[in-house]
């Protein structure tokens, strides 16, 4: 009889008591230069390492007990395999499917046990020489990162074994290697592992050796590592410089601190031998460093004729009487949540990329970067010093999948409860898995170990963090007592302790701004609070970020935030048809998905700024300018650490055709940090204005710094001296004949002026034509696409932060299906003018709500039509909030140009405007549209006083007589401008003999204007840019909006503010075309 058993050992991929094997301890990330000057140079090409990333073989299977048996052997042939790029996502090179899950698992859940099936493996195989000569070497096989866990062998020897996906993993190799000809390079990569339960982070799940690979070489005598710590005095002068030095062998340890000019500041040198060498020099007055003053200091340390060098930053973190403070100053983070992620190479972000997106957040005010949720690669910590970023380093933690176990076991009342209401009834519990389980204490306290020992020398790390939403438990005490006895000099951060109970902070996410607020007032508090993530930038949105700015600067406790978001996720693919886009969850057939949840940056896919980022911008701007008393403005800096002095300011006025430079103004350079000033105000003439304007206040660089150019815009604030002018109605006294009304069938009004003749359907109650005729001949132009006139709608394609919010109540109560119902019309003659005025409904089918309208229309003799709309409301089960209040209609696709006076020249909306400033703008109609990744509502400008709509031909209204015409009436008092369209350049933007539509707003507050080639409902209905794209209108729709529904972050966290929602209630606005 045969027996057996399968698998003969446990695997260590699925083991709890193997995390590593045959690694080296954890070690600062630094590399070996021959001589001090190679080392100031950092080069690491020019270093003792040998870069190992480049072309492999590479075979896949799905299962561990699948892969070539053997195959690490020396002679094992491996030409017939695939070749694969190191670093790399074998996912995004042709091997199994990306995977998007935020929550779930993408595996059964049984911990610590990892699929045996299901678990794709790939094995690797390099070849590779050894520089240099084995007797006097140490030779370090080094991984920064491997996703999820990994075997390695050398000339068919095995190495050992390593997990922790976005942790680096070092071997000494020394024995296995050959001194001449090849040696070969073996690794077997798991997809999943025990630790898989640790990794449940919001991101694609990929495999594979995603960061370099790298053959250090250490002679016999050479430093293991080093601990820098910079311990400033009570008066934030002075310093000690500690550095720790752990050396292996025996020899001269010099030390050197060079300022930036290379200039030495201190120099020592001692004996070591197998032991840590401890250096304490005293500074006197050295430059500090900060995000705001980024001063370095380049440490030079010597051993075994091998030289490192270090980033040296004068800082001293600390929470003092409840206040996060460095170098004795409060902080507000102005922060941003960093995923590594590149569109086509997924966590393998190249250097330059990853350059760009630190750059992109010093140009957009951003001064930290929270690393969501795990180490990010070793390279940024360097760039952050240099260029002045706060770091919260997080540990590679998170395993909330575990609340969906308990979420499922509740009660179908409890399950329908709200996420805040679920997590208090869930979390306390699902941190029994792992987070509160003693088996797993050492799985924790590895990452944090990690964590430190390589981030622990950057002056930019100024907090630890634990990892995030994995519950709370006696593991994550553990992770803290480990940080605390390795690094004292630095908080330790965890959102998941929410009565921070271990950790030296509380921190929220996405609570309302009034929840903080109230958390602030509270008396006699120890521990200040940070967001770790807020205002949600899913979409179209954030709306509302101010109101949490304002806040972190109102009350010490509140310290800042970090944005959820900095970029979405998608993946670069193409669909069937060949045509490229975006992917996110599901577009590669992965279950369980969570959709399009990965895409809730403030940066596209491709790394440009969404208009999130623009406004997010605006909103932590650190230096502004508000009205003060009469012929004064007040100046506040919002600078933690410095003042003013690196600023320039100009003055500029701007109104309705007028934009001119004041000149510069002086800049009060001493003004403190968190202080305000008023000075006086340009003196200004506005006599030659008319209507509104604004004196508009630039903040820019005065000088270029290491990530911007000289004149780089910090601010820009618009301060009101006149307001708007409402709608003036042109006299029409001057024309010679009036409105000429007639019926030419039952259904249907021609009111006919000097130069418009207008077409209006009485079952419709909205105008069907508007012709522009030619006096003296039949040239016409029609204005409105298909009988589309302007009509009353309520609803807007809903936005990813609608859809969880109002929008499931727009939707409930058929919205999107309300439409005008006529009740009645009348007509009538009355001095100059033709009145039609419409009773009439707007209302879904099914129900009984409705919203009753009393719209009239005034049709003057000079062509122009008055517009006013008055709404009340009636029936029951009326939706809490409307999407929008407005007049839709349809234009030829020719009217492709459009000029306007408002806010500009990017979207905007009621609670996202504020980045966009007011003045005259122009755009062709597609570059009006925001493109969204997950197609939906946008492009909106807001705050507009009246906008243009410009026909791209020049070939009407060109003859003769139609010129006398337009130049007899253009001398009229007050009517000329309006009837021949040539009011002064700016405004209208256009040549005289262009054909027109303007729509005037007056001083009606937030009226809107949205124009595209797209309808609401096939917004709604595409998933994809690339299908709303096949749907697109060869005419184009326009949106005259009153009134929209704020923006809000409900897509993870509050729904539109009170202050910003659209309620239901009576409305009554008007336009003006003309």
């Amino acid at each position: 009889m045969m027996a057996g058993t399968f698998p003969l050992s446990k695997p260590d991929w699925s083991n709890l008591q193997v995390i590593h094997r045959g690694t080296l301890p954890p070690r600062s990330y630094f590399f070996l230069y021959a001589d001090q000057q190679d080392a100031l140079e950092g080069n690491t090409e020019k270093s003792s390492a040998v870069k190992l990333s480049g072309i492999w073989k590479f075979y896949h299977t799905n299962s561990p007990f699948e892969a070539p048996k053997g195959f690490e052997a020396t002679d094992y042939d491996v030409s017939s395999w695939a070749d694969i790029q190191v670093p790399g996502i074998w996912q995004l090179q042709g091997y199994g499917h990306p995977h998007y899950t935020n929550v779930n698992y993408p595996i059964f859940v049984d911990p610590p046990n990892a699929p045996f099936d299901d678990n794709q493996t790939g094995c690797y195989v390099t070849k590779f020489t050894t520089p240099g000569k084995l007797s006097i070497n140490q030779y370090r096989l080094r991984f920064e990162g491997v996703d999820s866990a990994f075997h390695v062998w050398v000339n068919g020897k095995e190495v050992g074994y390593s997990q922790g996906s976005r942790n680096a993993s070092e071997f000494d190799i020394t024995p296995l290697l050959k001194e001449e000809g090849e040696n070969t390079l073996a690794v077997r990569v798991y997809q999943y592992c025990d630790g898989t339960y640790l990794e449940d982070q919001d991101q694609w799940r990929f495999s594979g050796i995603f960061r370099d690979v790298y053959l250090h070489v250490f002679p016999q005598a050479h430093i293991k590592d080093f601990y820098v710590q910079t311990v400033l005095d009570d008066e934030y002068r002075d310093a000690e410089l500690k550095v720790n030095v752990d050396v292996s062998g025996k020899g001269q340890l010099s030390l050197r601190l060079l300022d930036s000019d290379h200039g030495v500041v201190a120099e020592c040198m001692l004996h070591a031998e197998d032991n840590q060498v401890s250096f304490t020099e005293q500074i006197t007055n050295p430059l500090k460093w900060t995000a705001e003053t980024p001063s370095l200091y380049k440490l030079i340390l010597t051993f075994g004729e091998r030289s490192i060098t270090q980033n040296v930053g004068f800082r001293r973190v600390e929470i003092k009487n409840g206040v996060y403070l460095i170098n004795g100053k409060r902080i507000v983070f102005r922060g941003a949540n960093r995923h590594e992620h590149h569109p086509a190479h997924g966590r393998a972000v190249p250097y330059d990329f990853m350059k760009r997106d630190l750059l992109l957040m010093k140009k957009h005010n951003i001064n930290a970067i929270r690393t969501c949720h795990q180490p990010s690669d070793p390279r940024l910590y360097a760039l952050a010093d240099e260029l002045g970023l706060w770091i919260m380093d997080e540990a590679d933690v998170e395993c909330h999948g575990f609340a969906r176990i308990d979420e499922m076991a509740l009660s179908g009342r409890d399950r329908n409860k709200s996420f805040e209401e679920k997590k208090a009834m869930i979390y306390g519990n699902a941190g029994r898995f792992t987070s509160d389980n003693p088996e797993w204490k050492e799985q924790y306290v590895d990452r944090a170990r990690q964590l430190v020992m390589r981030d622990k020398n950057h002056p930019c790390v100024v907090m630890w963090s634990l990892g995030n939403e994995a519950f709370y438990g006696c593991n994550f005490q553990s992770m803290y007592d480990l940080i605390k006895s390795i690094d004292q000099s630095r908080p330790v951060h965890y959102e998941g302790d929410s009565e921070a109970q271990t950790v030296d902070l509380f921190s929220q996410m996405y609570p309302h701004v009034d929840d903080i607020i109230k958390f602030a007032q509270e008396p006699n508090f120890a521990k200040p609070l940070v967001l770790c993530e807020f205002v949600h930038a899913m979409g179209n949105g954030p709306g509302a970020i101010k109101e949490y700015v304002d806040a972190f600067y109102e009350y010490p406790r509140l310290q800042g935030g970090w944005i959820w978001e900095w970029a979405n996720h998608g993946l670069k693919t193409k669909n069937e048809a060949g045509e490229e886009y975006y992917a996110y969850g599901g577009d590669f057939g992965d279950v369980p998905n969570d959709y399009n949840f990965v895409m809730d940056g403030v940066l596209f896919s491709d790394h440009t700024p969404t208009p999130g980022l623009i406004e997010y911008k605006k909103a932590i701007e650190p230096v502004q300018a508000f009205l003060a008393s009469k012929g004064r403005f007040k100046i506040t800096n919002r600078y933690d650490i410095i003042n003013l002095g690196h600023l320039k300011c100009e003055a500029i006025l701007v109104a309705d055709g007028t934009r001119r430079s004041l000149g510069e103004i002086p800049v009060p350079r001493d003004l403190e940090p968190h202080t305000s000033v008023e000075q006086d105000l340009p003196d200004v003439d506005l006599a030659s204005i008319s209507g509104e304007a604004f004196i508009q206040i630039d903040f820019r660089l005065r000088a270029a710094t290491n990530w911007a150019q000289a004149d780089h815009l910090i601010s820009s604030t618009q301060l009101s001296l006149r307001a708007p002018q409402p709608i003036s109605i042109p006299s029409s006294k001057a024309i010679s004949s009036d409105p000429h009304l007639s019926q030419p069938s039952p259904s249907t009004l021609l009111i006919a002026t000097l130069t418009t003749t207008y077409t209006f359907s009485l079952p419709h109650g909205r105008i069907t034509s508007i012709l522009k005729t030619h006096p003296s001949s039949t040239d016409t132009i029609e204005f409105l696409h298909a009988t589309r006139g302007p009509e009353l709608i309520l609803y807007r394609a809903q936005t990813d932060n609608d859809r969880p919010q109002d929008g499931r109540d727009w939707t409930s109560k058929l919205v999107h299906l309300a439409k005008t119902h006529v009740q009645s019309v009348t007509w009538e003659s009355v001095s100059s003018s033709t009145i039609v005025r419409v009773e009439a409904k707007v209302a879904p089918p099914s129900l009984d709500w409705s919203i009753n309208t009393t719209t009239t229309y005034t049709f003057h003799a000079h062509g122009s039509v008055h517009i006013q709309c008055k709404g009340t409301l009636a029936g029951i089960n009326l939706p809490s909030t409307l999407p929008r209040i407005g007049f839709e209609f349809a234009m030829p696709g020719e009217f492709d140009t459009v000029s306007w006076f408002g806010r500009g020249p990017g979207e905007s909306y009621k609670d996202k405007k504020l980045s966009q400033n007011f003045g005259n703008w122009e755009k062709k109609i597609d570059e009006l549209w925001v493109d969204y990744e997950f197609p939906q509502e946008g492009g909106n400008r807001t705050d507009v006083r009246w906008v243009t709509f410009s026909h791209e031909t020049t070939d009407f209204s060109v003859s003769k007589a139609l010129s006398m015409v337009y130049e007899g009436i253009r001398q009229l008092p007050g009517v000329g401008d309006m009837i021949a369209g040539k009011r002064e350049g700016v405004e209208r933007g256009q040549d005289s003999q262009q054909p027109s539509l303007t729509a005037r707003f007056g001083a009606q507050e937030g009226f809107s204007f949205n124009a595209s080639h797209y309808e609401i409902k096939d917004v709604d209905d595409s998933e994809h840019p690339y299908e709303l794209h096949k749907k697109k209108k060869g005419y184009v729709v326009v949106r005259l909006d009153a009134d929209h529904h704020g923006l809000g972050t409900g897509s993870c966290g509050p729904k539109t503010m009170e202050k910003y929602a659209l309620k239901t209630e009576p409305f009554e606005f008007e336009v003006l075309l003309e």
